[in-house]
């Protein structure tokens, strides 16, 4: 059950998460004109930030130990590296070569990435023994 409700978190932080990238990608790209991996990277890195922080208050709230900031660096360099790497990967071939509009692009990116995103944070990120 507990980890049932921790997936249920992670999944609705990631909700927001997905708002947060989708506002800033279209804020670079229509409203900046910023080409749209440069404005993906930023988008998802923004994205990754406001998640951490969620994570660490809500979703892995009962796991302590460790400073915040070394958290912080373990999931930049886990969960954001994979979200970035993918992102970027998956915007090319999907905007570049498939052709679709980057928004809904995106939006198979995010969701191709959340498995894995969600165990690098589990098990790597958010441990209780530090």
């Amino acid at each position: 059950m507990k980890g049932l409700l921790r997936w249920l978190r992670f999944n609705a932080v990631g909700a927001a998460g997905i708002l947060v990238q989708l506002g800033v990608l279209a804020g670079l790209t229509t409203g900046l004109g910023l080409h749209y991996l440069v404005a993906t990277a930023c988008a998802v890195e923004a994205a990754v930030i406001h998640n951490f922080l969620w994570h660490q208050r809500w979703t892995w709230a009962d796991r302590k130990g460790g400073s915040a900031a070394a958290r912080l660096l373990r999931f930049n360099l886990t969960t954001g590296a994979v979200s970035i790497f993918s992102n970027l990967v998956l915007m090319s071939l999907l905007v570049g070569w498939a052709g679709l509009p980057y928004l809904a692009a995106n939006l198979v990116s995010i969701a191709i990435t959340s498995v894995v995103n969600y165990l690098l944070a589990d098990r790597l990120v958010f441990t209780a023994l530090e």
